[in-house]
């Protein structure tokens, strides 16, 4: 039933090229245009190094956050998901079959990303085994988020409140500043966010040569395993 939700999940999202689209070329022009250095100082030797680890955790918190709370919530408001709560699919294998499907998606994403960022003159240093493991726990953990926002407030709170929360995140978390930036103080807070988490585990594995982090990874790991069960206990279909 999971595998068969996620196939039909998939071919929704391909079916709205224009959205495709975007979800693949915005990163790319962000990875453009952050790796000017006319826009702000990172105090990094390359700073493409720096940029491509940073565009990755922002895909996958576009994509799994913004894009799927977003797209579910207004799902409910037009009933496509009150017609699927009348059949035998559960709360958890629905959100679970759309958390595979944008995975799924994610995979090309990150590898246009990283062609770019080659082309830009990239040098990973790091294992792409550990970077694909932290890109699934981010997937899944921003899924779930995404799906707990989705289907507990209406469509229009959901808009609103995604974009919001997705900005925070971007400053707050590491992926458009360094989190050295920020006093020591609220660094030992902001590291547990799971965008600071999925960008420093992804700049300690792709810019600094680490294996898989264990801090962000485990940091990952537990916001996934909070908010997909509560997502599926506060998940309305309509």
């Amino acid at each position: 039933m999971l595998a068969a939700q996620t196939r039909m999940e998939l071919r929704l999202l391909l079916r709205n090229g224009e959205q495709v689209g975007l979800t693949l070329v915005i990163p790319l022009l962000l990875e453009f245009f952050f790796n000017l250095p006319l826009l702000y100082s990172l105090d990094v030797p390359r700073r493409i190094d720096f940029v491509v680890p940073s565009v990755l955790a922002l895909a996958v918190m576009s994509a799994s956050f913004t894009g799927l709370a977003i797209g579910t919530g207004f799902e409910r408001k037009y009933a496509v998901l009150k017609r699927l709560g009348a059949t035998a699919l559960s709360r958890r294998v629905l959100l679970l079959g759309k958390t595979c499907a944008v995975l799924i998606l994610q995979v090309l994403q990150a590898v246009l990303i990283c062609l770019f960022g080659l082309v830009l003159g990239w040098r990973p240093s790091g294992g792409a085994v550990s970077a694909a493991a932290l890109i699934v726990l981010g997937t899944f953990a921003f899924g779930a988020l995404g799906l707990l926002l989705a289907g507990a407030v209406r469509a229009e709170i959901t808009l609103a409140s995604a974009n919001l929360i997705w900005l925070v995140l971007l400053f707050a978390g590491g992926i458009a500043v360094p989190l050295s930036r920020y006093p020591q103080a609220a660094v030992d807070v902001l590291r547990y966010l799971p965008s600071a988490a999925l960008s420093d585990g992804l700049h300690q594995v792709l810019q600094h040569n680490a294996g898989l982090p264990v801090r962000p990874a485990v940091t990952l790991l537990v916001w996934a395993a909070v908010a997909l069960p509560a997502a599926a206990r506060w998940f309305k279909w309509e």
